[in-house]
């Protein structure tokens, strides 16, 4: 038990000066390969704590030079811009003056639902709220509003197409039918469904409107009441 105790302890003062010496980011927002770092260390770091036939200064050996290699890579990313971009990404404008970038969503592996929600975090509800948005290469998410981005969100939207796909649950609380987005479709030059990025509409009849490969349109239906 004594050796156990022991061990436990060089292992944890170890990891925490490494932790410590890899610097505040670290502890923080990190890149994917400190994500890895931190992962493996602490895995490195149990086999030695439970495993007594293994020599202690094996796990240290294993820590110690997966922090040489943080050090290694975290040079790289200081001194080598394509560097950088290799190993630590960069960020991904998913939203422009022209709307959504449904390319760079894809290459995030993430699709309009996940930018709405992350839009909804961050306090913007409406997709014409905002004037730019991206993901950072860490996975953070930011916004840049417009001016009267208050005044745009009266209501809250809710999807009703996506990726030319109709939510069926969403389109009954509109009460209206499928007929009726169809017809909205039709009079802005869409007669396909798949060809619709996403379609939006708040309670009080605003549209929010994006085929694919084309800028967004905001259009305002004449609704005798709000719904929500």
């Amino acid at each position: 038990m004594a050796i156990i105790f022991v061990r436990t302890v060089v292992i944890f003062i170890t990891v925490l000066i490494v932790m410590r010496l890899m610097g505040k980011r670290q502890i923080g927002e990190m890149q994917p390969y400190e994500l890895v770092i931190t992962l493996v260390i602490s895995e490195l770091a149990c086999i030695p704590m439970g495993d007594p036939s293994i020599p202690l200064v094996y796990g240290l050996m294993a820590i110690l030079t997966i922090y040489f290699l943080h050090q290694a890579i975290c040079l790289i990313d200081l001194k080598w811009n394509a560097g950088k971009k290799l190993v630590s990404g960069s960020p991904n404008i998913v939203i422009n003056k022209n709307g959504i970038d449904d390319a760079e969503l894809k290459k995030n592996n993430l699709d309009v639902s996940d930018l709405i929600e992350s839009l909804r975090i961050e306090g913007y509800f409406s997709l014409d709220a905002v004037d730019y948005a991206l993901y950072e290469s860490e996975g953070t998410f930011s916004a840049l509003p417009k001016p009267d981005y208050e005044n745009l969100q009266n209501s809250l939207p809710i999807i009703i197409i996506d990726e030319g796909q109709f939510d069926e649950k969403n389109v009954a609380l509109t009460k209206r039918d499928k007929a009726y987005y169809l017809d909205i479709l039709k009079g802005q030059g869409c007669d396909e469904l798949k060809n619709v990025l996403v379609l939006t509409v708040d309670g009080n009849g605003k549209v929010y409107l994006q085929q694919k490969g084309k800028k967004y349109v905001v259009l305002n239906l004449q609704w005798e009441e709000s719904l929500w």
